[in-house]
């Protein structure tokens, strides 16, 4: 397209990819973010002396949209969003551009197979979900000695 799509995400977009002559990696529009997709869920980790803080960024999303499941040391969080179209209802006008989709994302983290899921501490307000995960020292196999008779 040699004009600039003006609902696009950026008014040059267009314009960009029609000049950029060396092929590049082909960004995923994601029909939820759009090719925003690969920042969602911005992370933020603090380590205290006692614990690690995660802030997550999940902006438009209710708290009940949001799971946390705990499996082999893994911590995933994820996240969905559900969008009603309903067209019946044609009083109120027709939409000329839609941004706003159903879809859902997650991420993992890796916490250690020492932490439990009651150890777990977790807000979620204005968009942030705040995890508290305790810092726990691996459980060292105890050693035996076994005596040859």
């Amino acid at each position: 397209m040699l004009f600039p799509t003006i609902y696009g995400e950026n008014l040059f977009d267009d314009l960009d990819d029609f000049f950029d002559m060396e092929p590049r990696q082909v960004q995923r529009r994601d029909p939820l973010y759009g090719k925003n997709a690969s920042r969602i869920m911005k992370t933020d980790i603090r380590e205290t002396d006692k614990a690690f803080e995660l802030d997550i960024d999940l902006p438009g999303f209710k708290k009940e949209d949001i799971q946390a499941h705990l499996k082999d040391g893994y911590l995933t969080i994820s996240a969905q969003k559900q969008v009603e179209h309903d067209d019946k209802d044609q009083k109120s006008g027709r939409y000329i551009r839609r941004e706003r989709f159903s879809g859902s994302c997650s991420r993992s983290f890796y916490v250690g197979e020492s932490v439990k899921e009651e150890d777990i501490e977790a807000k979620f307000e204005n968009g942030i979900l705040q995890l508290s995960i305790p810092k726990k020292a691996p459980e060292v196999p105890v050693q035996k000695q076994i005596m040859i008779k």
